[in-house]
């Protein structure tokens, strides 16, 4: 059972597009090059470990691979503790919302592990609406309690940060592809933010860098990613539903 299952997170690796491979292989040179261009410290090693397994998860989620719930797992335990470190408090919010709402729900729904490109949606003006306004709640809400609870530096802009990641991290899991409007948002946020961290000395250079790369992904995202692209998504579909058949999981 344990070596299929490795098997499937194996088989998950491929058939991404290949702007997403050179894509992982552009940020890793990036992190590996602020990695060793400052001193080397436990907490960097562990941003650099956080931010690789980061950019995994977000291109398996643009690849519309489940293997991003595994990864995003691992990430977000390394961006916790860089988070805590920064004071950025919605940050570990925000990471421990996608466990809940995103990497843990898709590791257990058939509905993402099984032939998960042809079950794309879109949004109806309804599901605009609401996206929109729960954006703008959290946000306020969030805002408001970080900035009184806490010594939280930066509460507003921690807070556009967590309040938009959040709703991508919900749309995601529905299988809406306007969750890349929401990604885009998030990664020009997190990036202001990871930026001004880093100028206060909060935390290092690579975390802003991590949110660029984040960024590029979401604009692939809209060309070459099976949520937009119907033509990979027909593609994807069929590989994914002769490897179902050939495990046994239909």
């Amino acid at each position: 059972m344990l070596t299929s299952y490795f098997k499937f997170l194996a088989h998950q690796l491929k058939g991404w597009p290949q702007q997403n491979y050179y894509l992982f292989f552009f940020s890793l040179g990036c992190q590996v090059m602020t990695l060793v261009s400052a001193p080397i410290t436990w907490l960097t090693v562990i941003t650099f470990i956080g931010t690789t397994l980061g950019v995994l998860c977000v291109l398996a989620i643009n690849a519309a691979k489940s293997v991003n719930g595994f990864l995003g797992i691992l990430s977000a335990i390394c961006f916790i503790i860089v988070g805590f470190h920064a004071k950025n408090y919605l940050s570990i919010g925000e990471q421990i919302a996608y466990m809940i709402t995103l990497d843990i729900p898709v590791l257990l729904s058939a509905n993402w592990n099984i032939n998960m490109a042809s079950k794309i949606r879109h949004f109806t003006p309804r599901s605009w609406a609401v996206a929109l306004v729960a954006t703008a709640v959290v946000y306020l809400v969030s805002g408001y309690l970080i900035g009184h609870l806490t010594d939280d530096p930066r509460p507003w802009i921690d807070a556009i940060s967590f309040s938009i990641s959040l709703t991508a991290g919900v749309i995601c899991f529905l299988r809406f592809n306007n969750q890349y409007f929401w990604w885009l948002a998030s990664g020009l946020a997190q990036m202001v933010l990871w930026f001004i961290s880093y100028r206060q000395g909060s935390a290092s250079l690579a975390m802003a860098v991590n949110s660029s790369i984040y960024l590029i992904n979401d604009v692939l995202a809209f060309t070459v990613s099976p949520w937009y692209n119907a033509k990979l998504r027909q593609q994807l579909s069929e590989r994914e539903q002769a490897y179902a058949e050939e495990m046994g999981l239909n």
